[in-house]
């Protein structure tokens, strides 16, 4: 296991570089996660992109095997954003891609905004830049209050993916994600970014970006992702039919061959 360490707690980060020896110079990709997720959501990803790119994903802060954040620490994207520096600086890479879902999309937004000259392009799935226009998570609490986490669970599976979408096994594994997650860090998350609003800052972003869609989720409208894609002025979008908020594990080797285009295209 690789660790990077911070003021407030170790970062867990894998990378992954199976390029073969005729690419030189291989560049990166970051990959960031969502609330509740996992590093291991980006493996349909990996098969698609290994044989070009160095890889590189980590446990969101107090996610997996990164640390736990003690009971005063303040969340903040400014903070999100430096742990993403942090581990790019432990993997070697000076300028990378980066890949964000959810939650890890606004970080990324963030880093496109702070460390413009380290990103080459970014990419936002299922992503807002403003709190104000996620649906379903301002309940989160409530459920939680009125039920149990694994009531919770149930129906964050049913907002992430259609019953169509996972095999049994893989479904079992991300229910579970979700039954034994930390519900302060979800809840605390889910008030950072409901206090959160990058809208007017969307035209400032330069560097390529690809913005990926669901067709149906209930936090993240395809409505916001179109505003997104007309305030960003090097964007590119791509709407995917059949697809929940869950749309980077459930549709994973689909968006990688998109940003495989992209990325041959535009960088």
């Amino acid at each position: 296991m690789s660790f990077v360490e911070t003021p407030t707690g170790n970062l867990h980060y894998e990378v992954c570089d199976l390029t073969p020896p005729w690419i030189q110079k291989p560049e990166t990709i970051v990959f960031h996660h969502g609330v509740a997720g996992h590093p291991a959501m980006w493996t349909d990803w990996f098969a698609t992109l290994c044989a070009k790119y160095r890889l590189v994903r980590f446990d969101l802060r107090g996610h997996g095997e990164s640390a736990m954040p003690g009971e005063d620490f303040k969340w903040s994207f400014d903070g999100l954003a430096d742990d993403v520096m942090r581990v790019a600086d432990a993997a070697g890479a000076e300028r990378f891609h980066f890949v964000g879902e959810s939650i890890g999309g606004t970080a990324g937004i963030v880093c496109a905004l702070s460390h413009a000259k380290r990103l080459l392009s970014l990419t936002l799935s299922n992503a807002s830049p403003k709190g104000g226009l996620l649906g379903n998570v301002n309940v989160w609490r409530e459920m939680v209050r009125t039920g149990t986490q694994k009531k919770w669970a149930a129906q964050m599976m049913e907002w992430r993916f259609y019953a169509d979408a996972l095999d049994p096994d893989t479904y079992d594994w991300y229910l579970e994600l979700h039954e034994t997650c930390s519900m302060k860090i979800c809840l605390d998350l889910a008030d950072l970014l409901l206090k959160t609003n990058y809208s007017k800052e969307l035209n400032n972003i330069r560097m390529p970006t690809l913005l990926l869609s669901p067709d149906n989720s209930p936090f993240i409208p395809a409505t916001v992702m179109h505003q997104m894609h007309d305030a960003i002025p090097d964007s590119e979008i791509q709407v995917f039919a059949h697809s929940r908020h869950g749309l980077p594990f459930s549709h994973g080797k689909a968006c990688a061959k998109v940003l495989a285009d992209f990325l041959r295209r535009r960088t």
